[in-house]
């Protein structure tokens, strides 16, 4: 092809695209302003996220070992409960990521999560991969993940999370077509923007998120793969207190992305706590839900 305009053929390849074609499929989803100055004159947000799983990344595969389900179940029985005490205890408010079928099967921890003043965003129905479906089968699950999440928490989710990070063509048209007003799911910044959706501000803000910051990244085990986790969890507490210094020093975003049945287990909580225990030490920090970053930058006036 010479034209250098149009959108590519579907099934054509890559190198065969017209530049002009390139640059629209791009251009679907680009990063547009980021954040204004965090309030109160903080110096750095911090902002935990967790990803309440549970048995659904197997169930989603038709995997249906109870050895396996057993290590989703733990994040209910008892990585939950411990991250919740820790949460209390420090007086840190976080946001919850669920998938809708982990929510059904486990109700009661949808109900301590907004007992606890948490909150509940969406997580796929069962943990799927928007990548893989098509544009109206994304969408009737989205649907039907935000209904049954508020079925069970009371409020109708402002946010998400796509499942495993993946995203489809239309997985953010899609959310701001939805109502929602943030995802969390790209990693075009290390701190909040507003989405450009097809070159157009969208009213949908995107806090990023990155593998480095992301407990799986170290403590996934996978005996069939080439997935160890690093030997001693503390590697998290020094890489995570590192890039908590960086983003203070640039007035920016510390996000944590974890997952109840990996940081919820002893050692990790434990590190966890400590890295806690010393962001609380300072006196210039804003904690912030998901849902407060996005309200900040959808509506602080001007650029960070």
């Amino acid at each position: 092809m010479t034209d250098d305009s149009g959108t590519p053929a579907q099934g054509t390849p890559p190198w065969r695209w017209p530049l002009g074609g390139v640059a629209a499929e791009v251009d679907r989803v680009r990063a547009g302003r980021r954040a204004a100055p965090w309030p109160g004159h903080a110096r750095v947000a911090v902002a935990l996220s967790f990803d309440v799983d549970h048995e659904t990344p197997w169930l989603r595969e038709g995997q249906l070992w109870p050895g396996l389900l057993s290590a989703g179940e733990y994040g209910s029985r008892r990585g939950l409960p411990r991250i919740l005490d820790l949460l209390d205890r420090l007086a840190v408010p976080a946001t919850f990521f669920v998938p809708a079928v982990a929510a059904a099967l486990h109700p009661g921890d949808v109900r301590a999560i907004v007992a606890a003043g948490h909150e509940i965003a969406a997580h796929g129905w069962i943990h799927e991969r928007p990548e893989l479906l098509d544009r109206d089968e994304e969408a009737h699950l989205l649907a039907r993940s935000l209904d049954e999440l508020e079925r069970l928490s009371g409020t109708r989710p402002v946010g998400q999370r796509t499942p495993s990070l993946g995203t489809s063509r239309h997985t953010l048209h899609l959310a701001r077509d939805a109502g929602l007003r943030y995802d969390s799911s790209l990693m075009a910044d290390d701190d909040p923007y507003e989405l450009l959706l097809d070159g157009v501000p969208s009213g949908l803000a995107e806090i990023p998120v990155d593998w480095s910051r992301d407990d799986a990244a170290f403590l996934v085990m996978d005996r069939h793969a080439a997935l160890r986790p690093v030997p001693d969890p503390g590697a998290l507490g020094v890489a995570w207190r590192r890039e908590y210094e960086a983003a203070r020093a640039e007035h920016g975003l510390f996000q944590l992305t974890l997952h109840p049945d990996l940081i919820g287990r002893r050692g990790p909580l434990a590190v966890l706590a400590a890295l806690l225990d010393h962001i609380r030490q300072d006196d210039a920090v804003w904690f912030a839900t998901h849902r407060d970053l996005a309200a900040h930058t959808l509506t602080a006036g001007g650029p960070r």
